[in-house]
């Protein structure tokens, strides 16, 4: 009997790429451009995961949506501004990340995928820049409710045609997790990433990317 298809979601920032010197230059430049203190760098990087909107409404609560809604344009216009001038250097993968997507990538019944708060536009530039082609099921914020609506998660099972006890969700903020146990899926904390690993509550967590490839021979051995 042939095995299932499994479905791996990854989110990005955080998890896939080392974006926290991105965001927090591009925050920086959005707050400073309508005039406003710039948040702590621990507060900005406690947003990353949610959509821009979301974030905005989070980092400048007493601001009128009108001033959320400019600080949303003036950090997409930064971002973007410094992605191009940089390249790949702008959003560098984690160690171990390159690789182990490519080994995951030859595993027949295995599916990869992302689920990210990054734009369409942002995640085809990261994926461009760094040639990861492996992804057959792109969820971005453009598309569904800001994490953690399970919306990305069920989304990529069905195009995939995928069952939930079948696919993990891998990520390194409570946003991730509580998204992905909200779909149902088996949750992999990453302990790199922006929120402490140790209390995201997620069914698994590693230290490194060396550590994914044997953790989900385990879990879908059990």
């Amino acid at each position: 009997m042939s095995e299932p298809l499994r479905l791996i979601l990854f989110d990005v920032d955080g998890t896939l790429a080392d974006s926290q010197n991105a965001i927090a230059s591009a925050m920086v430049a959005a707050f400073e451009g309508v005039g406003l203190s710039v948040p702590s760098r621990a507060e900005v990087l406690s947003i990353v995961g949610l959509s821009l909107p979301q974030a905005m409404a989070q980092l400048a609560p007493t601001q009128t949506p009108a001033v959320q809604a400019e600080l949303v344009a003036g950090y997409k216009r930064a971002y973007m501004d410094r992605r191009l001038a940089q390249g790949a250097g702008h959003s560098p993968l984690f160690p171990g990340a390159a690789e182990t997507l490519a080994a995951l990538n030859m595993v027949p019944e295995y599916l990869l995928g992302v689920a990210t708060g990054k734009s369409q536009r942002g995640l085809d530039a990261l994926i461009a820049s760094h040639g990861l082609d492996c992804f057959v099921t792109r969820q971005v914020a453009d598309h569904h409710p800001s994490k953690p609506h399970p919306s990305m998660v069920l989304t990529a099972l069905a195009e995939t045609g995928v069952e939930a006890r079948d696919a993990v969700m891998i990520g390194d903020t409570s946003y991730d997790i509580d998204m992905g146990r909200a779909a149902g899926v088996c949750t992999i904390a990453v302990d790199w990433g922006y929120h402490p690993a140790a209390g995201l509550g997620a069914d698994h967590i590693i230290s490194s990317f060396a550590q994914l490839e044997p953790l989900l021979q385990q879990i879908w051995k059990a």
